[in-house]
């Protein structure tokens, strides 16, 4: 990332322009959006299913995590010690520019803004009890995003890791993808409308495992920089 930053003065996902500059060794950086929803898409790398034990999807599965969960890069992860395991899983996320209904893969990328980093923290033992993911994916601060939105970025081929106290626990690339970015936003938007700021997670690749308090957890993705949390009992 540069060394420092400009305000925006007016609508990100409109007309704006660019203000005073800020020195980001002096700044607290909030989560770079804030979404309506958070649509996420599970087993969709070929070796993450593998690792969970699961067949490979013939169409996107789909599930939300709620905005509450998100956080910044300077918020800590709240880990509910009662609920058991808890996971990191690295991701790249999308951010919707503008409203998209009934959009075809082909037109897909019109509508995005840019890239970010996000994980999608899990508690795996709930998600092996319960039928649905929410309760699993939806805990407050299980939605780390930032550290920024990259603009112009091409999806389908992104160095992506997940280190844990600086050991590299996931490493792959978006070229593994089972479903490509435009088919996501296609799948998605056949079901619900997607509004400027949502996000969709796309889906992390295998090496997923556990957190506990006291470590230090980083999604780095080529292109868009490191988004790193600190993890706490919560």
């Amino acid at each position: 990332m540069p060394d420092d930053a400009r305000l925006v003065e007016g609508d990100a996902f409109g007309r704006y322009e660019l203000g005073a500059s800020v020195a980001l060794s002096r700044a607290v950086l909030l989560p770079p959006v804030r979404p309506s929803k958070i649509v996420a898409i599970g087993l969709n790398y070929k070796d993450h299913a593998a690792e969970m034990n699961k067949p490979l999807p013939p169409e996107p599965l789909m599930f939300m995590k709620p905005s509450t969960a998100v956080i910044g890069p300077a918020d800590s992860i709240r880990l509910p010690m009662w609920a058991g395991e808890i996971h990191y899983e690295s991701e790249m996320a999308v951010v919707m520019s503008r409203r998209a209904s009934r959009v075809s893969a082909a037109d897909a990328m019109a509508h995005v803004l840019g890239l970010t980093c996000a994980n999608d923290v899990t508690a795996r033992e709930l998600q092996k009890k319960d039928v649905q993911y929410t309760r699993a994916k939806g805990f407050d601060t299980f939605a780390p995003i930032g550290p920024c939105i990259a603009l112009g970025l091409d999806p389908s081929s992104l160095r992506i890791e997940g280190l844990v106290n600086g050991s590299v626990r996931q490493s792959s690339s978006t070229r593994e993808l089972i479903f490509a970015v435009p088919q996501l936003i296609e799948c998605v938007s056949r079901v619900m409308t997607l509004l400027p700021g949502d996000v969709i997670l796309t889906g992390t690749p295998s090496g997923v495992g556990p957190l506990k308090p006291g470590d230090t957890v980083t999604v780095r993705i080529e292109g868009i920089g490191d988004l790193t949390n600190t993890v706490v009992e919560g």
